[in-house]
């Protein structure tokens, strides 16, 4: 979503802070002359549904309790003093109790809809809304006169301006929307005179921005078209002097205001133009004159704004800074209420999106649009009837809009309970939350009788994975399986796109394991065939849906052109030939000789020679493109280079059929440039932040005549600003938001035309005769498997982009395709939303457009919703009568075009018009040809499950693949719930198996014990001396465990290995201390140079005490007891020491917890465990004495010379000790 709405409260505290503060448009917009900028007094109140209050006085700005106020719903609500919604002059003890006994409350909003029709233009029509009140229908004409004006500006120039006659048909139907009013905006009364009330204005379109003003305001402001003086400020135009200004806008204005109000206009378009505004309303504006020779002042009443969210990248931390009240009022109250919040990422709290009144959130919607807004992806969901029959899980911001048409074309739209969708190429987690939010509504409430049905449907996929992201939607319904059984939910699924198969085949083999109807179909089904199957509605089955039915093969269509790959060695690098010869690394590269900039005329931007940058590191989409090429039998590939500013010069290879080949990548266009004097196009998938400041760097090099830009959620200023930059250079610009498009057997923009499969399946490695032109790009998939099928198949097509601004529009391509002798048919693939289809519409009328065009708009179900829908394109949504599908449909049907009664029907359409060409000879078929064998990449075959390959590694502790970390199997977020604690966790990724609550917390307390044992000892002490010669931390930690060993710390392993041992062979304590004194052995675990008998090692004692307290059985430490009486009754130091105590009584654990069989625990002590454990707990105690040296910042460390003792041999003694005979 680009352009939304925000509440009145926050646009007010937008201009109190940035009117004075934000740059000016122009270095010569400057203010002249000095008048009072309007108070920040707004406050804010809401209504809390848990506790059913409003917000308490306490949270609100001191002067609330001593002005005067003017309070009324701060919604989206349009014309509240008609509504009775509107509290005037009034004491806080009056407004508070005035706004307590609304809040809450539902509301009703009517809506007085009045159709216009043009007498010269009779497919044109619109429609204004306004309040149910005849005395205010004139006031409507301001929304009528300024739509007329919006459109007759950007129309070709036969098409009427505002001297066009309208006609205002008589009938009228009255509508009302409910909602509850919950936040209110509460602000000073402001007494004036009526003759110091304006109106201004200031909107935006695709030309540029205009600013409206009447020198009359206030709610009687009558007709504002017929009075508003309209200034036009064109994209990448200068600003308009002052003078300009004064004379265009204030020519009803008195003298003595117009400078304040110049200077006024001049700072608030200063705001909307540095905060992205989209529109920004107010009315009445009021200017007062200055008391007592004091400044004039300027204040705003009612206002009304637009934000392009897309923006909140660049102006997020200034519209927060804004909102922070701290920066208004500095008293106590509202310094406690800043310093509770939140911390957010910018100074003051993020800009709030509201719903449309009538359509509050839920908390599903909720929570998909917060994880929308934490994604790449795009997640959307509405829901419309929560008690409806049919839902959809639909992939693709274009088909979600055409599934929904068809269920209502079906006549099921009352029972149609949301609308949705996901693409962007979504997680398997993030596509579960999505999944397991709708399946969990579809499932709530009673069952109804006649069932449910989901619709999980989508396009052609461009690169999503279709089975990946199906493993998210079948978690989600594994875990609802008693629900959909219990709501008897049938599930239709179609979806196409890479490894689509797979998916397809996991959604029926779930079908069978939950019991519940699953039907699947692939892409050779038509993208809604599925929808009157689900619904059970008899459809008429013609020639065209016969050829489009549930079959798994399309008919004429070449096998697929893949081959599985073999693991071999045989002829690759560093094999020997038999003729002796090794295979060398560039016998294997292929190089190509590229000419200069080949001619071609401008209505063909792309043929078989076309040459590319691609400006990003995108690998997987680069080598879809050369893939492309090579099926299409192109002699070089179509990409140049790459050029990525971070990266720095480097060279990477990518496949050419079975062969290689090498791509530059550069940090500059210029440099790039400077090296193809070949590329004419650039492919730009920089992000939507970078993708402004690359594009017109691109721009500055004339040899780049088109620009295809990838990113979604570019600014609506900054794609304006490119679309008009590029216009003024003759340079096409496809984009933004698009996946590109493609020229069948010459040219691909990056992902268009989906994986290889698809490009066969739909013949686009060789052109067809249809060009088409639509905005989305998973529909622009279904477009060319369409004309694959019906005619000879796709010549050209172009996906322009969902948003408002696409930098070319429908008519630019098609009339490219009208101007293309190769084009012989023309396709338009419009939706709701937006006028472009109408400027085709004046073409083919006024006969600029000859070649025969069939059409389609989408989006005719929006009509049927209660409330205002935003569709999955930014652009998406009607603004008007004129902008909706049906209107759309029937003005092309009008003028001329092949236009079908519903979706489903376009598919009959193109193939009668596609024959009749053919009988007229128009076009000619062509003998098919197949296209050359394309391997298929090692890594995707691997995915599909084509081959097979050994781990490298194997590994059965963790794995992080998932949506969430496993400890050998474990979650991490139940490690956390069941509090394992550090124990836990050495249980699960050392002995794979939850231990008992005694074994890990022993594990921890070994941990503590052996953390450390002070600084003089060897690990320790290395430890040091690597810190102290300024060695980082990893360094001076493996400088102390490399000491760790059978003398320092490697004790654990072999005492166990010899007490156990000694115990199980039968020896008794005495024997087994007997036997290892004849054997001149010392027995490990035995003997402390300080602790003794009577200074027993309390480490020990502790250990002792928990095991004989804790553990089932203790039988090797009681042995190794029986040892120690044995060995200090010849001296009392040869004590079991704390190596020796932890070792047996680990023994004791691995053996008697039941958690290990025999075999097992002695694996365990035999390699290395218990070595582990000293391991892992010293480490703690060198990292410390690593910190404790940086701490105190000592220097390197010297050795006493005097420690060292010294014995060097006299040089005059022989050094010979043998003789050569």
């Amino acid at each position: 979503m680009s352009s939304k709405a925000i509440r009145e409260y926050d646009a007010k505290l937008l201009l109190a802070y940035w009117l004075e503060r934000a740059p000016p448009v122009a270095p010569h917009a400057t203010v002249k002359t000095k008048f009072s900028f309007p108070a920040p007094k707004v406050a804010q109140v809401s209504w809390d549904p848990e506790t059913n209050t409003i917000t308490p006085d306490t949270k609100l700005p001191s002067w609330v309790f001593t002005t005067k106020l003017v309070a009324k719903p701060d919604q989206l609500i349009k014309r509240r003093g008609k509504a009775g919604l509107l509290a005037l002059n009034k004491t806080w003890d009056e407004a508070r109790p005035w706004i307590a006994e609304r809040a809450g409350k539902p509301q009703k909003v009517g809506v007085f809809v009045i159709f216009v029709n043009f007498l010269d233009h009779p497919f044109l029509f619109l429609y204004c809304a306004v309040d149910i009140d005849e005395e205010s229908i004139g006031s409507s004409y301001r929304d009528i006169f300024y739509r007329i004006h919006r459109i007759c500006n950007t129309q070709e120039p036969r098409v009427p301006h505002m001297q066009t006659r309208f006609l205002c048909a008589r009938d009228r139907m009255v509508e009302s929307i409910t909602g509850t009013l919950n936040n209110f905006i509460v602000e000073p009364f402001l007494p004036h005179p009526s003759n110091t009330e304006y109106y201004v204005c200031i909107t935006s379109a695709r030309e540029g921005d205009a600013i409206l003003f009447t020198h009359e305001g206030g709610v009687d402001i009558g007709d504002v078209d017929a009075k508003a003086l309209v200034l036009n400020l064109p994209v990448n135009q200068p600003f308009p002097s002052r003078e300009t200004i004064a004379k265009t806008l204030l020519t009803h204005v008195p003298a003595e205001k117009k400078d304040t109000l110049v200077d006024f206009l001049i700072r608030l378009y200063s705001v909307y133009f540095d905060l992205h505004f989209a529109y920004l309303e107010i009315n009445p504006l009021v200017v007062l004159d200055g008391v007592n020779g004091g400044e004039p002042q300027v204040c705003y009443l009612d206002m009304a704004a637009k934000l392009d969210q897309t923006a909140e990248s660049i102006c997020g931390p200034k519209w927060a800074i804004a909102r922070d009240l701290s920066v208004y009022e500095r008293n106590e109250t509202t310094q406690q209420v800043a310093g509770k919040g939140k911390v957010s990422a910018d100074r003051g709290p993020p800009m709030v999106w509201p719903a449309p009144f009538g359509r509050d959130l839920t908390k599903e919607e909720a929570y998909i649009q917060k994880l929308d807004a934490s994604t790449g992806a795009s997640l959307k969901l509405t829901v419309l009837n929560p008690e409806g029959r049919v839902w959809t899980m639909v992939a693709g911001g274009g088909a979600s809009v055409v599934y929904s048409d068809a269920i209502a074309a079906h006549g099921f739209a009352d029972e149609l309970a949301n609308y949705g969708e996901y693409s962007g190429a979504p997680t398997e987690g993030q596509t579960y939350e999505y999944a397991k939010t709708i399946v969990d509504l579809v499932t709530r409430g009673r069952p109804n009788p006649k069932g449910k049905i989901l619709i999980i449907g989508g396009g052609i996929a461009n690169f999503t994975n279709v089975a990946a992201t199906f493993k998210g939607i079948i978690r989600a319904l594994k875990e609802f399986k008693s629900q959909l059984i219990a709501h008897q939910v049938k599930i239709f699924v179609r979806r196409g796109g890479p490894n689509y198969q797979e998916g397809l085949k996991a959604m029926r083999l779930l079908g069978e394991s939950l019991g519940v109807p699953i039907r699947v179909f692939g892409p050779d089904t038509h993208i809604t065939e599925i929808v009157p199957l689900a619904l059970g509605v008899e459809v008429k089955k013609t020639a065209s849906s016969v050829a489009l039915g549930t079959k798994s093969v399309q008919v004429g269509t070449p096998p697929a052109q893949v081959e599985e790959v073999e693991i071999s060695n045989e002829g690759g690098i560093g094999s020997i030939h038999k003729d002796g010869e090794r295979t060398q690394p560039n016998d294997q590269i292929i190089r190509f000789d590229t000419h200069g900039p080949s001619s071609r005329p401008a209505y063909r931007p792309f043929d078989e020679t076309t040459r590319s940058f691609v400006y990003g590191l995108q690998p997987r989409a680069i080598q879809g493109m050369l893939d492309f090429d090579y099926s299409c039998g192109r002699e070089a590939p179509s990409v140049a280079a790459m050029i990525y500013p971070f990266g720095g010069h480097h060279i990477q290879k990518f496949y050419w059929g079975t062969k290689e080949t090498l791509l530059p990548v550069y940090t500059s266009v210029n440099e790039a440039v400077s090296k193809h004097p070949d590329v004419d196009v650039v492919v730009n998938f920089a992000s939507s932040r970078s993708v402004y400041a690359s594009t017109l760097e691109c721009l500055e090099f004339p040899q780049i005549k088109c620009l295809a830009l990838i990113a979604e959620g570019v600014p609506e200023r900054h794609a304006r600003e490119i679309l008009w930059k590029a216009k003024e250079k003759g340079v096409l610009i496809i984009g933004p938001a698009t996946v590109g498009g493609i020229k069948p057997g010459c040219f691909r923009i990056g992902n268009s035309g989906g994986m290889m499969d698809n490009i066969i399946a739909s013949k686009l490695y060789r052109a067809g005769s249809v060009g088409y032109v639509s905005k989305s790009g998973g529909m622009s998939n279904e477009l060319n498997n369409i004309l694959s099928l019906v005619t000879n198949g796709t010549y050209e097509g172009i996906a322009i982009g969902g948003d408002r601004y696409p930098g070319s529009t429908f008519i630019d391509h098609l009339l490219r395709y009208e101007a293309d002798p190769e084009c012989k048919m023309l396709v338009l693939l419009g939706e709701v939303g937006g006028i472009e289809e109408y400027r085709v519409i004046d073409a083919v009328k006024r006969g600029i457009i000859k070649k025969p065009i069939v059409a389609w708009a989408i989006g005719t179900c929006a009509k049927m919703f209660a409330t205002e829908v935003q569709f999955g394109h930014a652009g998406s949504m009607a603004n008007s009568e004129l902008e909706t599908a049906d209107a759309k449909n029937n003005a092309m049907r009008e003028a001329g075009f092949i236009v079908p009664d519903t979706f489903e029907e376009l598919p009959d359409v193109l193939k009668e018009t596609y024959q009749t060409l053919v009988k007229r000879g128009v076009v000619v078929p062509k003998p098919e040809r197949d296209p050359p064998v394309i391997p298929m990449d090692y890594k995707w075959a691997q995915e599909l499950g084509l081959i097979r390959k050994p781990a490298a590694f194997i590994s059965t502790i963790s794995d992080e693949r998932g949506q969430e970390l496993l400890y050998a199997g474990m979650r991490i977020s139940d490690v956390f719930k069941e509090d394992i604690g550090l124990g836990g966790v050495v249980s699960l990724l050392w002995f794979k198996r939850r231990l008992p609550p005694w074994a890990t917390k022993f594990i921890e307390m070994v941990l503590m014990l052996t953390a450390d044992h002070g600084p003089a000892v060897s690990g320790a002490m290395n430890t040091i001396v690597a810190s102290r010669a300024g060695k980082d931390l990893i360094s001076s930690l493996a400088s102390g465990l490399l000491t760790i060993g059978s003398r320092f710390g490697g004790a654990l392993d072999e005492a166990a290995a010899m007490f156990s041992n000694a115990r199980d062979t039968g020896l008794t304590p005495r024997e087994f201390v007997d036997n290892s004194r004849k054997a001149n052995k010392l027995i490990s675990g035995i003997g402390h140079k300080i602790k003794s008998v009577n200074n027993p090692d309390l480490r020990v004692e502790l250990v002792k005490e928990y095991v004989r307290k804790n553990f089932p059985s203790h039988s090797l430490l009681d042995y190794a007891l029986a040892v120690e009486k044995v060995t200090t009754s010849k001296k009392d130091t040869l004590i079991l020491n704390v190596d020796g105590c932890i070792a047996v009584c680990f023994v004791d654990l691995l053996r008697d917890s039941g958690a290990f069989t025999p075999d097992e625990a002695e694996e365990y002590i035999r390699i290395g465990t218990l070595n582990g454990l000293f391991v892992l707990g010293r480490s703690i105690g060198f990292i410390g004495h690593h910190l404790d040296q940086k701490r105190l910042r000592a220097p390197l460390y010297r050795h006493p010379a005097d420690d060292i003792f010294i014995n060097m041999a006299d040089v005059s003694q022989p050094r010979v000790l043998g003789r050569m005979q």
